[in-house]
This record gives structure tokens, sequence and C-alpha cells, in this order.
């Protein structure tokens, strides 16, 4: 099935892109951008996204990683939302 008709890329693509994107580096994380990138190609309009997220997130292999798995709620409990400054501020 077409996903994008401005660049031609197709379901076989996108799936294609991210197995071999998690086959070479387990710990990525794999982006619309990325994808594109592989392919050689690049976003145009943009009336594909919706269709091509769709794509993307049908495959097995688009997980994040366990150990990449809730390091920004980690990072965010750290700073315990401030920035350090007074209260009269």
């Amino acid at each position: 099935m077409i996903v994008c008709h401005c660049q031609r890329i197709s379901d076989t693509d996108i799936h294609a892109a991210i197995d071999w994107m998690r086959a070479s580096d387990p710990m990525a994380i794999i982006t619309p951008g990325k994808i594109y990138h592989a392919l050689g190609k690049r976003a145009d309009c943009g009336g594909c996204m919706p269709l091509f997220l769709s794509t993307m997130r049908s495959n097995d292999n688009l997980e994040v990683p366990v150990e990449l798995r809730g390091l920004r709620a980690r990072a965010i409990g750290k700073e315990k939302g401030h920035e350090r400054r007074r209260k009269g501020y």
C-alpha cells in the first residue's frame, strides 16, 4: 500500500526501514525523520503523516527499548518542578 504519494513510500518500505534500524542498533529510538532519512527521502507536504505514523505503530520492532523507558519521568522527578528561584519571583 502506498503511504506517501509525494515521495513514493509504501508500507513495506517503512517496515523494512524500521526492521533494519532495529537490527543495526537495538537501543535506537525510531522516529519518522529517521525513517525518511533511512529511505533517502524527506517529508514533503505532510499529508501522509497520520497514515505514516499508523503504519509505524503497527510494526512490532518500534518499541522503545526497556532500558530507555521512563527516563523522562525520572529526570522530571529529580528537578522537583522549580528552577531554584526564590518564591518571590
